[in-house]
């Protein structure tokens, strides 16, 4: 209980650190590939879909379980804090706030990680349907001529 004790904001902190550094990798990746990608150079509307939409179940995945991750390290927190009053530690009241405190600070980081994801993603997300979109128009004025 001492290690989990020691080291539980660490592990969370790293956890969702390395949440964040993939994501923000990831929506860098996808921007500066959405910015450059020349549609018109596929043929076929899956293969054009399969290459907009790479790591974007990353970023997805990220934002939705970040949340989880932070509640995880509030939860785990939130025990250390009764197991160490059960174990006679003392009932004062400062004692008790600074260790809930302490636990509600990983779902905080959480919601930190998370917000910024599911917003890269919708962004990204509208900006592959905006290619497809310009990729069938296009499809249909070369079918038309």
């Amino acid at each position: 209980m001492d290690f989990l004790k020691a080291y539980l904001d660490y592990a969370i902190i790293g956890v969702l650190g390395f949440m964040s550094f993939v994501m923000i990798a990831y929506v860098i990746e996808r921007y500066v590939y959405l910015a450059r990608v020349d549609t018109g150079a596929f043929e076929n509307a899956h293969d054009l879909d399969i290459a907009l939409t790479r790591h974007l179940t990353v970023i997805a995945t990220i934002g939705a379980n970040a949340p989880y991750v932070g509640l995880l390290g509030t939860v785990l927190g939130i025990l250390i804090t009764f197991h160490d009053i059960g174990q006679g530690g003392s009932l004062e009241t400062g004692s008790i706030m600074l260790g809930l405190a302490l636990a509600l600070k990983a779902t905080a980081l959480g919601l930190v990680v998370a917000i910024p994801a599911i917003i890269f993603y919708n962004a990204l997300l509208r900006r592959v349907e905006v290619l497809t979109a310009r990729w069938k128009s296009q499809r249909l004025r070369d079918g038309a001529q």
